[in-house]
Formats: structure tokens, C-alpha cells, sequence
């Protein structure tokens, strides 16, 4: 699964994960419609608001291994398929140690979506980048945007949230609307949950929460793995 924690992959998918090999996956008839006059300059979907100079925190732990991850909204954009696009920094330590830096690119439809436009992924090792599978751009070499949040999430919703085959093909489906989550960090109620998966690495899927004004406040194994991460801190410049 793609490793940035906004999008359907984790930290905890990575650690349980290294060293595995991709499947391939045959084309599909997925092809969406992207029009710049569609979309609007800033992000502040209720369930996943991305305002420049914010920073989250999320903790856990994954298969007996800590994980932390840091989530820095930019104030950088980039430009992809003509569409102006907010840059996200997401990095992964996992038992202290630096494991993957990832640029992501998203941007909101007039109708609330949030569309993820791809990704610069490095896993490192050691210090040293080792691996930048996984990184791919919509418009580039037939890789396709998808959706990471609905405007108007429904339950039983299927949906892509990328898709450049055999590479980045991440999925997710709406659960609830009315999910109760308890963290150290807060109480939560009306939250959406998700279920969240990838063709690419079959038997894996997370349960991710969000919470309304805030986001993403906690990711669950679901099946093939043992993780818990939380978001522990949210700060704005």
C-alpha cells in the first residue's frame, strides 16, 4: 500500500511490509474527468482539512515496533494536469529511526472532493534513499488521480484514491458517519471511518477514523497486521 498516512496506506502497512514484492494488477476502466476551472484553491473538506503551517503528529505502534510519523502541510504548491495543487511533507520514523520522506500533492473540487494528484515517495535506510517505488504522477506515464476524501461521504461509498498500475492502486470504502473514537488525544464522536486496502498487496486492509474540523485522528489494522497509530498533536504556525 502507498505509505503516506492521509492517503490509504500507513506507516504500520511499511514496517509490516518491507521487502515484500508487488503484484501486478491488469488495466482497468478508470479513467477520471479533471477540468482546473473545477477546482478551488484551498483545501477544507470537513473531514480532512489541509491549511498551510499545519502540523500533525501521529504515534503507535506497529508488530511491537514504535512508529512515528509527521505530517507537515505546505505552503508550497505544485502545478499537475493544470490544477494548482497543496503540497503535504509526510515522514515515518519507526523505532527512532527514519524510514521514508514523502511529498504528496492534493487539491478540492467545487463539490468538497479531495483529490490526490501523486506522490514523491523515498524509503531510506540508514540514512541513504534506497527505494522510491511507489512514486508516481498523475498525466505521467498513464498514472490517473483519485479521490483520498468524498465532499459528501456515504456509507457503503467505494472509491480509488490513486492509480498508476502496479505501482499505486490504493482503495477505500465509507463504514460510518457516526463512529465514537477515544484517543489521549480527545474524545470524538460523529466520526467517518473507512476501510482502506490496496490490490497490490492483498490480505491488508486499515480501518482509518476523522474526525469533523480535525482529520485523521486513528488507523486500525484490520487484517494482515497488528498496528495502532494515533494522532497525538495538531499545531499551526
Amino acid at each position: 500500500m502507498n505509505t503516506a498516512l492521509i492517503t490509504g496506506g500507513s506507516a504500520v502497512i511499511l514496517a509490516a511490509t518491507l521487502g515484500c514484492s508487488r503484484s501486478s494488477s491488469p488495466k482497468i476502466d478508470y479513467d477520471p474527468e479533471i477540468d482546473p476551472a473545477n477546482f478551488v484553491e484551498t483545501v477544507d473538506n470537513t473531514f480532512l482539512p489541509l491549511a498551510p503551517g499545519t502540523t500533525f503528529i501521529f504515534e503507535g505502534e506497529s508488530d511491537g515496533e514504535t512508529e512515528l510519523n509527521k505530517v507537515v502541510v505546505g505552503h508550497e504548491t505544485v502545478e499537475i494536469l493544470g490544477v494548482t495543487c497543496i503540497v503535504v511533507y509526510d515522514s515515518v520514523w519507526v523505532d527512532g529511526e527514519l524510514v521514508e520522506a514523502t511529498e504528496d500533492w492534493f487539491a478540492q473540487d467545487v463539490d468538497g472532493n479531495v483529490w490526490y494528484f501523486g506522490e514523491d515517495s523515498r524509503e531510506i535506510e540508514d540514512g541513504q534513499v534506497v527505494s522510491t517505488e511507489g512514486s508516481w504522477t498523475a498525466g505521467v506515464d498513464g498514472a490517473k488521480p483519485g479521490i483520498v476524501m468524498q465532499g459528501d461521504p456515504q456509507v457503503g461509498q467505494k472509491y480509488r484514491q490513486e492509480y498508476y498500475v502496479g505501482e499505486a492502486e490504493d482503495e477505500a470504502e465509507v463504514v460510518a458517519l457516526d463512529a465514537a473514537v477515544t484517543i489521549d488525544y480527545g474524545m470524538f464522536a460523529g466520526c467517518l471511518q473507512t476501510l482502506e486496502w490496496s490490490r497490490l498487496e492483498p490480505g491488508i486492509s486499515e480501518d482509518k477514523y476523522y474526525a469533523v474540523g480535525v482529520g485523521l485522528i486513528l488507523i486500525e489494522s484490520s487484517s494482515g497486521g497488528d498496528a495502532h497509530i494515533e494522532l497525538t498533536s495538531v499545531t499551526s504556525e
